[in-house]
Protein backbone atom coordinates (compact mmCIF):
# COMPACT_ATOMS: atom_id res chain seq x y z
CA UNK A 1 0.00 0.00 0.00
CA UNK A 2 1.51 3.36 -1.03
CA UNK A 3 0.46 6.52 0.94
CA UNK A 4 1.00 9.87 -0.83
CA UNK A 5 0.73 12.32 2.29
CA UNK A 6 0.26 11.68 5.61
CA UNK A 7 0.11 15.07 8.30
CA UNK A 8 -0.86 15.48 11.75
CA UNK A 9 -2.40 18.55 13.49
CA UNK A 10 -3.12 19.46 17.05
CA UNK A 11 -6.37 20.63 17.44
CA UNK A 12 -6.43 20.64 21.06
CA UNK A 13 -3.73 20.11 24.41
CA UNK A 14 -5.27 16.34 24.05
CA UNK A 15 -6.96 15.98 20.39
CA UNK A 16 -5.27 15.24 17.42
CA UNK A 17 -6.36 15.34 13.66
CA UNK A 18 -4.53 12.99 10.68
CA UNK A 19 -4.89 13.22 7.22
CA UNK A 20 -3.67 10.21 4.88
CA UNK A 21 -3.97 10.19 1.13
CA UNK A 22 -3.77 6.47 -0.39
CA UNK A 23 -2.50 6.22 -3.68
CA UNK A 24 -5.00 6.01 -6.42
CA UNK A 25 -2.77 2.79 -7.33
CA UNK A 26 -3.13 0.83 -4.11
CA UNK A 27 -7.16 1.72 -3.93
CA UNK A 28 -7.25 0.20 -7.66
CA UNK A 29 -5.18 -2.87 -6.56
CA UNK A 30 -7.33 -3.58 -3.59
CA UNK A 31 -10.60 -2.94 -5.60
CA UNK A 32 -9.21 -5.52 -8.20
CA UNK A 33 -8.89 -8.19 -5.26
CA UNK A 34 -12.01 -7.71 -3.69
CA UNK A 35 -13.92 -7.44 -6.95
CA UNK A 36 -12.20 -10.79 -8.19
CA UNK A 37 -13.04 -12.09 -4.58
CA UNK A 38 -16.69 -11.23 -5.39
CA UNK A 39 -17.06 -12.78 -8.71
CA UNK A 40 -16.02 -16.16 -7.62
CA UNK A 41 -18.33 -16.33 -4.58
CA UNK A 42 -22.07 -13.96 -5.35
CA UNK A 43 -24.74 -15.76 -7.22
CA UNK A 44 -26.34 -13.80 -10.28
CA UNK A 45 -29.69 -15.34 -11.52
CA UNK A 46 -28.28 -16.35 -15.00
CA UNK A 47 -24.82 -17.18 -14.31
CA UNK A 48 -23.17 -20.13 -12.37
CA UNK A 49 -21.49 -19.18 -9.06
CA UNK A 50 -17.99 -18.01 -10.30
CA UNK A 51 -18.84 -17.38 -13.77
CA UNK A 52 -21.08 -13.74 -14.03
CA UNK A 53 -19.00 -11.12 -15.57
CA UNK A 54 -16.59 -8.99 -13.70
CA UNK A 55 -18.47 -5.90 -15.10
CA UNK A 56 -21.79 -7.28 -13.69
CA UNK A 57 -20.39 -8.44 -10.61
CA UNK A 58 -18.76 -4.83 -10.24
CA UNK A 59 -22.22 -2.58 -11.29
CA UNK A 60 -24.39 -4.69 -9.17
CA UNK A 61 -21.83 -4.72 -5.81
CA UNK A 62 -20.15 -1.41 -6.85
CA UNK A 63 -21.14 0.45 -3.04
CA UNK A 64 -20.29 -2.95 -1.07
CA UNK A 65 -16.75 -3.58 -2.78
CA UNK A 66 -16.22 0.00 -2.04
CA UNK A 67 -16.87 -0.63 1.32
CA UNK A 68 -15.04 -3.71 1.98
CA UNK A 69 -11.52 -1.66 0.22
CA UNK A 70 -12.30 1.27 2.83
CA UNK A 71 -12.67 -1.37 5.73
CA UNK A 72 -9.42 -2.79 4.28
CA UNK A 73 -7.13 -0.20 3.26
CA UNK A 74 -8.25 2.73 6.06
CA UNK A 75 -7.47 0.59 9.41
CA UNK A 76 -4.22 -0.43 7.98
CA UNK A 77 -2.88 2.77 6.36
CA UNK A 78 -3.99 4.44 10.20
CA UNK A 79 -1.96 2.05 12.22
CA UNK A 80 0.90 2.01 10.00
CA UNK A 81 1.11 6.20 10.00
CA UNK A 82 0.60 6.65 13.59
CA UNK A 83 2.90 4.00 14.59
CA UNK A 84 5.21 5.45 11.94
CA UNK A 85 5.06 8.91 13.85
CA UNK A 86 5.34 6.90 17.64
CA UNK A 87 2.59 8.23 18.82
CA UNK A 88 -0.28 6.50 21.23
CA UNK A 89 -3.54 7.48 20.58
CA UNK A 90 -5.97 7.34 23.89
CA UNK A 91 -9.03 5.15 22.64
CA UNK A 92 -9.93 4.31 19.15
CA UNK A 93 -9.57 6.82 16.25
CA UNK A 94 -12.67 8.04 14.58
CA UNK A 95 -12.85 8.51 10.75
CA UNK A 96 -14.28 12.20 10.83
CA UNK A 97 -14.10 12.52 6.90
CA UNK A 98 -13.61 10.37 4.06
CA UNK A 99 -13.26 10.36 0.14
CA UNK A 100 -13.03 7.27 -2.38
CA UNK A 101 -13.40 7.60 -6.19
CA UNK A 102 -12.79 4.49 -8.50
CA UNK A 103 -9.17 5.39 -10.16
CA UNK A 104 -8.61 8.73 -7.37
CA UNK A 105 -6.81 8.75 -4.10
CA UNK A 106 -8.65 6.93 -1.21
CA UNK A 107 -8.35 10.61 1.53
CA UNK A 108 -9.90 10.38 4.77
CA UNK A 109 -9.27 12.41 8.17
CA UNK A 110 -9.32 10.83 11.41
CA UNK A 111 -9.45 12.00 14.97
CA UNK A 112 -8.19 11.03 18.10
CA UNK A 113 -7.14 11.86 21.76
CA UNK A 114 -3.31 11.95 23.48
CA UNK A 115 -1.63 12.10 26.79
CA UNK A 116 -1.39 15.11 27.51
CA UNK A 117 2.31 17.12 27.80
CA UNK A 118 3.26 18.65 30.93
CA UNK A 119 5.97 19.38 33.40
CA UNK A 120 6.10 18.05 37.10
CA UNK A 121 6.47 20.51 39.97
CA UNK A 122 8.66 20.03 43.02
CA UNK A 123 7.39 16.96 44.20
CA UNK A 124 10.13 16.22 47.01
CA UNK A 125 9.63 17.93 50.37
CA UNK A 126 5.78 18.87 50.12
CA UNK A 127 4.49 19.84 53.68
CA UNK A 128 1.98 18.05 55.08
CA UNK A 129 0.30 18.35 58.80
CA UNK A 130 1.14 15.13 61.34
CA UNK A 131 -2.34 13.15 62.21
CA UNK A 132 -1.81 10.79 65.50
CA UNK A 133 -3.95 7.59 65.60
CA UNK A 134 -5.21 6.48 69.29
CA UNK A 135 -8.03 4.89 70.78
CA UNK A 136 -10.38 5.23 73.40
CA UNK A 137 -11.70 3.53 76.32
CA UNK A 138 -15.64 4.12 74.15
CA UNK A 139 -14.00 2.08 71.31
CA UNK A 140 -12.70 -0.76 72.97
CA UNK A 141 -16.19 -0.78 74.55
CA UNK A 142 -17.98 -0.30 71.58
CA UNK A 143 -16.20 -3.34 69.85
CA UNK A 144 -16.37 -5.40 73.04
CA UNK A 145 -20.78 -4.73 72.37
CA UNK A 146 -20.42 -5.60 68.62
CA UNK A 147 -18.50 -8.97 69.37
CA UNK A 148 -20.97 -9.54 72.35
CA UNK A 149 -24.36 -9.18 69.47
CA UNK A 150 -21.93 -12.09 67.75
CA UNK A 151 -22.96 -14.65 70.54
CA UNK A 152 -26.20 -13.29 70.99
CA UNK A 153 -28.86 -15.80 71.68
CA UNK A 154 -32.42 -15.97 70.46
CA UNK A 155 -35.28 -17.34 72.60
CA UNK A 156 -39.08 -18.03 72.31
CA UNK A 157 -40.73 -16.08 74.92
CA UNK A 158 -44.85 -15.69 75.55
CA UNK A 159 -46.33 -13.66 77.86
CA UNK A 160 -45.58 -10.50 76.76
CA UNK A 161 -45.55 -7.72 73.87
CA UNK A 162 -42.45 -6.97 71.30
CA UNK A 163 -40.06 -4.87 72.43
CA UNK A 164 -37.24 -3.21 70.67
CA UNK A 165 -34.47 -5.73 69.52
CA UNK A 166 -36.96 -8.60 69.60
CA UNK A 167 -36.86 -10.51 66.56
CA UNK A 168 -40.52 -10.94 65.61
CA UNK A 169 -41.75 -13.67 62.71
CA UNK A 170 -44.73 -11.90 61.02
CA UNK A 171 -47.56 -12.68 58.46
CA UNK A 172 -48.15 -9.76 56.47
CA UNK A 173 -50.64 -8.76 53.02
CA UNK A 174 -51.09 -5.73 52.00
CA UNK A 175 -54.15 -4.03 50.10
CA UNK A 176 -54.06 -1.37 47.62
CA UNK A 177 -56.60 1.29 48.95
CA UNK A 178 -57.73 2.54 45.56
CA UNK A 179 -57.78 -0.25 43.45
CA UNK A 180 -58.56 -3.09 46.66
CA UNK A 181 -56.36 -5.36 45.11
CA UNK A 182 -53.96 -7.33 47.23
CA UNK A 183 -50.46 -7.76 47.46
CA UNK A 184 -48.82 -11.21 48.22
CA UNK A 185 -48.91 -12.79 51.58
CA UNK A 186 -45.77 -12.78 53.24
CA UNK A 187 -43.88 -14.65 55.96
CA UNK A 188 -40.92 -12.44 56.90
CA UNK A 189 -38.38 -11.19 60.29
CA UNK A 190 -38.02 -8.54 61.61
CA UNK A 191 -36.07 -6.48 63.94
CA UNK A 192 -37.46 -4.45 65.93
CA UNK A 193 -37.34 -1.08 66.50
CA UNK A 194 -34.55 -1.55 63.23
CA UNK A 195 -33.85 2.07 61.42
CA UNK A 196 -34.14 0.38 58.14
CA UNK A 197 -38.27 -0.69 58.94
CA UNK A 198 -40.79 1.61 57.90
CA UNK A 199 -41.49 4.21 60.81
CA UNK A 200 -45.28 3.19 60.56
CA UNK A 201 -44.08 -0.93 60.96
CA UNK A 202 -41.94 -0.37 64.54
CA UNK A 203 -44.64 2.03 65.79
CA UNK A 204 -47.51 -0.97 65.07
CA UNK A 205 -45.57 -4.29 65.64
CA UNK A 206 -43.97 -2.98 69.77
CA UNK A 207 -46.27 -4.38 71.80
CA UNK A 208 -48.03 -6.63 69.93
CA UNK A 209 -48.00 -10.73 71.42
CA UNK A 210 -48.02 -13.98 69.77
CA UNK A 211 -51.10 -14.85 67.28
CA UNK A 212 -52.32 -11.03 67.69
CA UNK A 213 -53.13 -9.13 64.07
CA UNK A 214 -53.59 -5.71 63.61
CA UNK A 215 -54.29 -3.00 60.50
CA UNK A 216 -52.42 -0.09 59.71
CA UNK A 217 -51.62 1.91 56.95
CA UNK A 218 -48.64 3.53 55.16
CA UNK A 219 -48.60 6.21 52.69
CA UNK A 220 -46.07 6.00 50.38
CA UNK A 221 -44.12 9.02 48.33
CA UNK A 222 -44.14 9.77 45.06
CA UNK A 223 -40.05 9.34 45.75
CA UNK A 224 -40.22 5.89 47.35
CA UNK A 225 -37.37 3.28 46.03
CA UNK A 226 -39.87 0.45 45.55
CA UNK A 227 -41.58 1.70 41.93
CA UNK A 228 -44.72 -0.82 42.43
CA UNK A 229 -45.42 1.31 45.81
CA UNK A 230 -44.89 5.08 44.71
CA UNK A 231 -47.60 6.98 45.50
CA UNK A 232 -49.99 4.87 47.06
CA UNK A 233 -51.91 4.01 50.21
CA UNK A 234 -51.60 0.56 51.47
CA UNK A 235 -53.68 -1.06 54.07
CA UNK A 236 -51.46 -4.03 55.34
CA UNK A 237 -52.91 -6.69 57.85
CA UNK A 238 -49.99 -7.82 60.23
CA UNK A 239 -50.63 -10.88 62.13
CA UNK A 240 -47.30 -12.36 64.60
CA UNK A 241 -46.33 -15.97 64.53
CA UNK A 242 -43.42 -15.96 66.20
CA UNK A 243 -41.75 -13.80 68.87
CA UNK A 244 -37.74 -14.21 70.16
CA UNK A 245 -36.05 -12.29 72.72
CA UNK A 246 -32.67 -11.26 72.53
CA UNK A 247 -29.66 -12.24 75.12
CA UNK A 248 -26.66 -11.19 75.16
CA UNK A 249 -23.54 -12.83 77.21
CA UNK A 250 -22.01 -11.20 79.75
CA UNK A 251 -19.11 -9.71 79.03
CA UNK A 252 -16.21 -11.44 81.06
CA UNK A 253 -13.29 -13.72 80.89
CA UNK A 254 -15.71 -16.70 79.73
CA UNK A 255 -16.55 -14.29 77.17
CA UNK A 256 -13.28 -13.17 75.86
CA UNK A 257 -12.37 -17.46 75.85
CA UNK A 258 -15.42 -17.87 73.49
CA UNK A 259 -13.05 -15.65 70.60
CA UNK A 260 -9.55 -17.59 70.95
CA UNK A 261 -6.52 -18.14 72.31
CA UNK A 262 -7.38 -15.25 74.79
CA UNK A 263 -7.04 -16.17 78.56
CA UNK A 264 -8.99 -13.63 80.09
CA UNK A 265 -10.99 -10.42 79.17
CA UNK A 266 -8.04 -7.91 80.16
CA UNK A 267 -5.71 -9.81 76.55
CA UNK A 268 -9.08 -9.70 74.42
CA UNK A 269 -9.30 -5.84 75.18
CA UNK A 270 -5.72 -5.76 74.72
CA UNK A 271 -6.10 -7.31 71.17
CA UNK A 272 -8.90 -4.97 70.19
CA UNK A 273 -6.61 -1.95 70.99
CA UNK A 274 -3.81 -3.30 68.77
CA UNK A 275 -6.06 -4.10 65.80
CA UNK A 276 -8.13 -0.71 66.31
CA UNK A 277 -4.60 0.88 66.40
CA UNK A 278 -3.41 -0.63 63.11
CA UNK A 279 -6.61 0.48 61.76
CA UNK A 280 -6.46 3.85 62.42
CA UNK A 281 -2.54 4.60 61.54
CA UNK A 282 -4.06 2.61 58.07
CA UNK A 283 -6.71 5.30 57.67
CA UNK A 284 -4.38 8.28 58.65
CA UNK A 285 -1.72 7.27 55.99
CA UNK A 286 -4.33 6.96 53.37
CA UNK A 287 -5.38 10.66 54.54
CA UNK A 288 -2.20 11.60 55.12
CA UNK A 289 -0.96 10.56 51.03
CA UNK A 290 -4.40 12.26 49.95
CA UNK A 291 -3.23 15.12 51.12
CA UNK A 292 0.28 15.23 49.52
CA UNK A 293 -1.53 13.91 46.58
CA UNK A 294 -3.92 17.24 46.43
CA UNK A 295 -1.06 19.20 46.94
CA UNK A 296 0.84 17.83 44.40
CA UNK A 297 -2.30 17.94 41.96
CA UNK A 298 -2.78 21.85 42.70
CA UNK A 299 0.36 22.87 41.33
CA UNK A 300 -0.19 20.56 37.71
CA UNK A 301 -2.72 22.09 35.42
CA UNK A 302 -3.69 19.97 32.32
CA UNK A 303 -6.04 19.56 30.12
CA UNK A 304 -7.39 15.76 30.14
CA UNK A 305 -8.49 13.17 27.25
CA UNK A 306 -12.03 13.53 27.54
CA UNK A 307 -12.34 9.29 26.50
CA UNK A 308 -10.26 8.63 29.41
CA UNK A 309 -12.08 10.89 31.90
CA UNK A 310 -15.15 9.32 30.73
CA UNK A 311 -14.46 5.57 30.83
CA UNK A 312 -13.24 6.46 34.21
CA UNK A 313 -16.74 8.13 35.28
CA UNK A 314 -18.48 5.16 33.84
CA UNK A 315 -16.43 2.70 35.86
CA UNK A 316 -16.52 4.56 38.76
CA UNK A 317 -20.43 4.83 38.71
CA UNK A 318 -21.04 1.37 38.12
CA UNK A 319 -19.51 0.62 41.15
CA UNK A 320 -21.68 2.81 43.55
CA UNK A 321 -25.16 2.18 41.25
CA UNK A 322 -24.44 -1.73 41.82
CA UNK A 323 -24.93 -1.34 45.51
CA UNK A 324 -27.09 1.44 45.69
CA UNK A 325 -29.75 0.19 43.31
CA UNK A 326 -30.51 -2.54 45.48
CA UNK A 327 -31.43 0.09 48.43
CA UNK A 328 -32.99 2.53 45.93
CA UNK A 329 -31.70 5.55 45.06
CA UNK A 330 -33.37 9.08 43.86
CA UNK A 331 -33.16 10.96 41.15
CA UNK A 332 -31.79 14.25 42.55
CA UNK A 333 -29.49 12.30 44.33
CA UNK A 334 -28.62 10.31 41.19
CA UNK A 335 -27.52 13.65 39.76
CA UNK A 336 -25.71 14.58 43.20
CA UNK A 337 -24.48 11.28 42.62
CA UNK A 338 -22.94 11.68 39.15
CA UNK A 339 -21.48 14.97 39.96
CA UNK A 340 -19.37 13.78 42.83
CA UNK A 341 -18.09 11.28 40.54
CA UNK A 342 -17.19 12.73 37.90
CA UNK A 343 -14.87 14.93 40.14
CA UNK A 344 -13.64 11.83 41.40
CA UNK A 345 -12.75 11.13 37.70
CA UNK A 346 -10.70 13.79 37.02
CA UNK A 347 -8.77 13.19 40.58
CA UNK A 348 -8.31 9.66 39.37
CA UNK A 349 -7.22 10.68 36.14
CA UNK A 350 -5.09 13.29 36.87
CA UNK A 351 -3.08 11.53 39.97
CA UNK A 352 -2.75 8.75 37.64
CA UNK A 353 -0.92 10.36 35.24
CA UNK A 354 1.08 12.55 37.64
CA UNK A 355 2.47 9.32 39.39
CA UNK A 356 3.20 7.60 36.30
CA UNK A 357 5.60 10.02 35.55
CA UNK A 358 7.44 10.76 38.64
CA UNK A 359 7.83 6.82 38.05
CA UNK A 360 9.07 6.98 35.01
CA UNK A 361 11.66 9.84 36.30
CA UNK A 362 12.75 8.47 39.30
CA UNK A 363 12.74 4.81 37.37
CA UNK A 364 10.59 2.93 39.92
CA UNK A 365 9.06 -0.29 38.76
CA UNK A 366 7.99 -3.43 40.17
CA UNK A 367 9.79 -6.68 40.72
CA UNK A 368 8.40 -9.78 40.31
CA UNK A 369 9.05 -10.63 43.82
CA UNK A 370 6.74 -7.46 44.69
CA UNK A 371 4.09 -8.99 42.21
CA UNK A 372 4.12 -12.20 44.07
CA UNK A 373 4.22 -10.92 47.41
CA UNK A 374 1.12 -8.96 46.07
CA UNK A 375 -0.23 -12.07 45.15
CA UNK A 376 0.33 -14.12 48.19
CA UNK A 377 -1.64 -11.44 50.35
CA UNK A 378 -4.71 -11.56 48.34
CA UNK A 379 -4.72 -15.54 48.29
CA UNK A 380 -4.50 -15.19 52.02
CA UNK A 381 -7.36 -12.81 52.15
CA UNK A 382 -9.29 -14.83 49.91
CA UNK A 383 -8.50 -18.18 51.56
CA UNK A 384 -7.43 -19.12 47.98
CA UNK A 385 -3.96 -20.63 46.40
CA UNK A 386 -1.23 -18.65 45.20
CA UNK A 387 -1.56 -20.49 41.48
CA UNK A 388 -5.72 -20.10 41.72
CA UNK A 389 -5.42 -16.41 42.21
CA UNK A 390 -2.33 -15.92 39.56
CA UNK A 391 -4.71 -17.96 37.21
CA UNK A 392 -7.71 -15.83 37.68
CA UNK A 393 -5.75 -12.53 37.09
CA UNK A 394 -4.27 -14.17 33.97
CA UNK A 395 -7.37 -15.50 32.58
CA UNK A 396 -9.26 -11.88 32.81
CA UNK A 397 -6.03 -9.77 31.98
CA UNK A 398 -5.47 -8.34 34.75
CA UNK A 399 -1.99 -9.08 36.26
CA UNK A 400 -0.99 -5.81 34.29
CA UNK A 401 -3.78 -3.62 36.37
CA UNK A 402 -2.50 -4.73 39.42
CA UNK A 403 1.34 -4.30 38.53
CA UNK A 404 0.40 -1.04 37.74
CA UNK A 405 -1.69 0.15 40.79
CA UNK A 406 1.56 -1.68 43.14
CA UNK A 407 3.77 0.67 41.14
CA UNK A 408 1.66 3.74 41.74
CA UNK A 409 1.44 2.86 45.55
CA UNK A 410 5.08 2.76 45.07
CA UNK A 411 5.51 6.24 43.76
CA UNK A 412 2.87 7.52 46.30
CA UNK A 413 5.42 5.72 49.47
CA UNK A 414 8.28 7.03 48.08
CA UNK A 415 6.78 10.54 48.11
CA UNK A 416 5.65 9.94 51.42
CA UNK A 417 8.96 9.28 52.36
CA UNK A 418 10.67 13.02 50.94
CA UNK A 419 7.85 14.90 52.80
CA UNK A 420 7.93 17.10 55.58
CA UNK A 421 5.81 16.44 58.17
CA UNK A 422 4.61 19.39 60.02
CA UNK A 423 3.48 18.86 64.12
Amino acid sequence: MDIVKSEIKKTGECKREIEVEISADSVIQEFDKVLDRYANSVKIRGFRQGKAPKDIVKRMYYQEIQESVTNSLVPKALETEIHAKDISPVGNPVINSLSIEHGKPLVFKAEFEVLPEFNLPDYKKITIKKKQASVTQAEINQALKDLQYRLAQYVPIEGRGVVNDDYVVIEIQGRDIKSKKFLPSEKVVVLAGHHENEKVLNENILGMKLNEQKNFVINYNEDHPNKKLTGKGIEYNLKVLSVKERKLPEINDDFAKEFGEYKDLMSLKSKIKEELLASKKNTIKRSMAEELMQKLADKVIIELPESLVEQEYISILRQYLSTLQKQGIKPKELENLKTEVRKKAVNNIKNHLILTKIAQKENLQVSENELNDELNKIAHANNLSVEKVKENFEKDGKIYDLRNNLLLRKVVDFLMESTIIEE
